[in-house]
């Protein structure tokens, strides 16, 4: 609890993925030298209207530094069709840096880990400090860790509802703590990780329902009516163990800056106002009190 009585609430953001939807928002946007901003302009706004509306006490942009090896080992082709990042967007990843250190945000990237497992990691830290945490992702992966202390704010939600364990079941039709399971059966296309032949979200919904957990469903599999399903489950077991130990977040990183650590540092405003003049940003340089530069444009609607 803080000095003034206000449970603290640590905001963290899924860096990578709030700045690929920033760049994909908007879709031409570039400094009078000519270099994109197109990103940092999308992801700066998109990360000040988070602020307004969740006023956290603390705060931490993650970002992703390479996959997890044991992840990799255990199925080589993780995350592997996953497109080459534009270069236009990897221009602008220094620049995004360089405004949230000016802008007085925590940012952490460690070499050889996966921002999702730092998101975790720093949850479960929270929740052990008897704080607040709201993660900032539309990864489907964090609904393994809300709870009481730990909330989503899923930028695809417009309404700014921060998901609650209500929210998951209802997206899913499985608690919290059966997401990995739910998400092992299904499998996950996006990291390239297979589930079961023919186990959709619905048919894993139900299997859960009945049988709790992955370990029970397979210690009972002789009880499924269809000789296919009961045949693709018991298949599947080595994969299935196998897809929990890939989608289950490592919430126990070592390192990293301490909790108290995440406070907002103040904001350095003569580097602030530096760069949105580098970048032409109209609005906000007339945030920061200062006459916007006759004949430029910003897109600060769609946002």
């Amino acid at each position: 609890m803080s000095s003034a009585g206000v449970l603290p609430r640590l905001l963290l953001v899924d860096g990578h993925a709030y700045a690929y939807r920033a760049f994909h928002a908007i879709r031409s946007m570039n400094a009078p030298d000519g270099r994109p901003t197109n990103a940092i302009f999308g992801f700066v706004k998109m990360l000040l209207k988070m602020e307004a509306t969740l006023r956290p006490t603390h705060r931490l942009v993650v970002w992703d530094a390479g996959l997890a090896a044991d992840r990799v080992a255990a199925l080589p082709g993780y995350k592997a069709d996953r497109p080459p990042t534009p270069d236009a967007l990897v221009e602008q990843f220094p620049q995004l840096q360089a405004w949230l250190a000016a802008a007085g945000w925590a940012s952490l990237q460690e070499d050889g880990t996966e921002a999702d497992d730092w998101l975790a990691t720093y949850a479960r830290r929270a929740e052990a400090a008897g704080w607040q945490s709201i993660i900032a992702s539309s990864d489907k992966d964090f609904m393994q860790l809300v709870n009481d202390r730990v909330g989503l704010f899923n930028p695809n939600d417009k309404s700014d509802k921060i998901w609650a364990a209500a929210d998951v079941e209802t997206k899913t039709g499985v608690r919290p703590d059966q997401v990995v399971d739910w998400l092992s059966l299904v499998g996950d296309s996006v990291d390239n990780i297979p589930g079961v032949s023919g186990v959709g979200p619905k048919t894993a919904t139900d299997l859960l329902k009945r049988f709790g957990d992955i370990e029970t469903l397979l210690a009972r599999s002789h009880e499924l009516k269809s000789e296919t399903q009961r045949n693709s489950v018991q298949a599947s077991a080595d994969a299935l163990r196998r897809n929990q130990m890939m989608i289950r977040l490592r919430d126990q990183l070592a390192g990293g800056p301490a909790l108290d650590g995440l406070a907002p540092r103040p904001a350095d405003r003569p580097v602030l106002r530096e760069h949105y003049r580098r970048w032409n940003f109209r609005s906000l340089l007339a945030e920061l009190g200062e006459e916007p530069v006759p004949g430029t444009e910003t897109q600060g609607d769609l946002f």
